[in-house]
């Protein structure tokens, strides 16, 4: 069964830095496109960076210069590292990817997301 798993999430103080991470496993042939979404309560879900599987990143105008995202084909990960996290950053985040699976056939699969809370 393919899914993704992340991790890392957690309670910081304005200021801090926090990593989440998110493992792809299962009968995977292939990883392409990758990225972390955020929703926060009564708000529309945004995008907060993605890579494609050539490296290129691209970031939400709000991170930029703060956030950064990274990959690590062998191990099926994505991280996103977050750093001068602002309370405007709580939200529960969910990365994404684009996996080929059985059949050569690329599908889209989510995690569960993963609650980061910025406060002091």
């Amino acid at each position: 069964q393919v899914q993704l798993v992340e991790s890392g999430g957690g309670l910081v103080q304005p200021g801090g830095s926090l990593r989440v991470s998110c493992v792809a496993s299962g009968s995977i042939f292939g990883i392409y496109g990758m990225g972390w979404y955020r929703q926060a309560p009564g708000k529309q879900r945004e995008l907060v960076a993605d890579i494609s599987s050539a490296g290129s990143k691209n970031y939400a105008d709000s991170v930029k210069g703060r956030f950064t995202i990274s990959r690590d084909n062998a191990k099926n990960t994505v991280y996103l590292q977050m750093n001068s996290l602002k309370p405007e950053d709580t939200a529960v985040y969910s990365c994404y990817a684009d996996l080929l699976i059985v059949g050569n056939q690329l599908r889209n699969y989510w995690g569960q997301g993963t609650q980061v809370t910025v406060s002091s």
